[in-house]
């Protein structure tokens, strides 16, 4: 399902706008992701920690709270970084390797924008071969 023009600038807009709203005292990249499903967007940021490993991502964050939202399916989700030294330029960043997985797991289908070069990716362009529990024979558990 391939989104409008309009949609992706919308997408990008968002996630640009709540990137400035991330806690990000240790990278100084400030990341932005927005969600979209058919009726509405989601938005999430980083929120890093002393202990990197507890850093939650941007991506992350927006698809766990279109999932607590109990919003169905996830139509794409944009992706924009700022960094502190570059205040107004949009870094053209990738999902992490946690993310996209999390994105294989909860939105296998959806495009994955990344803003700043305004290209779009699906989840086998960035993870190939993701692990998945029906790949070993066991059924998967259902989104909702």
């Amino acid at each position: 399902m391939t989104l409008s023009a309009e949609e992706r600038q919308q997408l990008c807009q968002t996630a640009r706008e709540v990137a400035t709203r991330a806690r990000a005292p240790y990278s100084r990249f400030r990341v932005g992701a927005a969600v979209l499903t058919k009726t509405a967007i989601y938005a999430g940021v980083n929120v890093e920690n002393a202990s990197y490993g507890l850093t939650l991502c941007a991506e992350r964050s927006a698809l766990a709270r279109t999932v607590a939202e109990g919003d169905g399916e996830i139509r794409a989700i944009a992706v924009a970084c700022i960094d502190a030294a570059k205040p107004d330029e949009i870094e053209a960043l990738t999902p992490c390797g946690a993310c996209r997985q999390w994105i294989a797991e909860l939105a296998p289908d959806a495009e994955i924008i990344i803003c700043g070069i305004d290209r779009t990716f699906t989840l086998s362009d960035l993870l190939p071969f993701s692990f998945r529990l029906d790949s070993r024979g066991i059924d998967r558990p259902p989104l909702s």
